[in-house]
């Protein structure tokens, strides 16, 4: 059986944070609070209802880009499986809800996005990774990526045409 889904509109209650498995695979916790909010038709304001709050987990270069991409407060759409986590602590036995993300963006109806490819799927999409020891991530190549794009981008345009005739698929 598989896990339920959950497709929803939420707001960030904090700064997405990554972290390194021993891997070196790239995890970012995402705290995320759902509500549900109605307009009182007698009073014409708006009333909050329940709140639900969950922590998001993401992995690899979702993480990466989510961390690089999003901060507390912003409203995203987000799509992923509800799972329970169990731990220990203590002697005592805990347990939660919890979000495994398989996609997460911000929500254009409240803010401005300019999408860019980001370094890792230009380099023969493997991405996800820890930097090798000694090397640094380079600062900025996802915002502000100079020349053309690559051959193979399906996506590309024609800067001559200012469209491509290809479908990107």
């Amino acid at each position: 059986m598989s896990l339920p889904t959950l497709t929803g509109v939420g707001r960030l209650t904090g700064d997405p944070e990554l972290r390194f498995t021993q891997a070196g695979k790239a995890v970012a916790s995402i705290p995320l609070a759902f509500n549900s909010r109605r307009l009182n038709q007698q009073t014409q304001q708006w009333e909050d209802g329940d709140t639900f709050f969950i922590r998001g987990t993401v992995w690899e270069r979702l993480a990466e880009n989510a961390t690089e991409t999003l901060s507390k407060g912003m409203e995203v759409i987000v799509t992923g499986d509800l799972r329970t986590e169990r731990w220990e602590k203590d002697g005592q036995k805990h347990e939660r809800p919890a979000l495994l993300i398989r996609s997460i963006a911000p929500n254009l109806a409240y803010a401005v996005a300019q999408v860019s490819k980001d370094a890792a799927s230009q380099q023969n999409g493997q991405g996800g990774q820890r930097p090798a020891q000694g090397q640094q991530r380079p600062q900025g190549q996802t915002q502000n990526r100079q020349g053309p794009p690559p051959a193979d981008d399906p996506w590309a345009v024609d800067q001559a045409k200012g469209y491509s005739d290809e479908p990107p698929f």
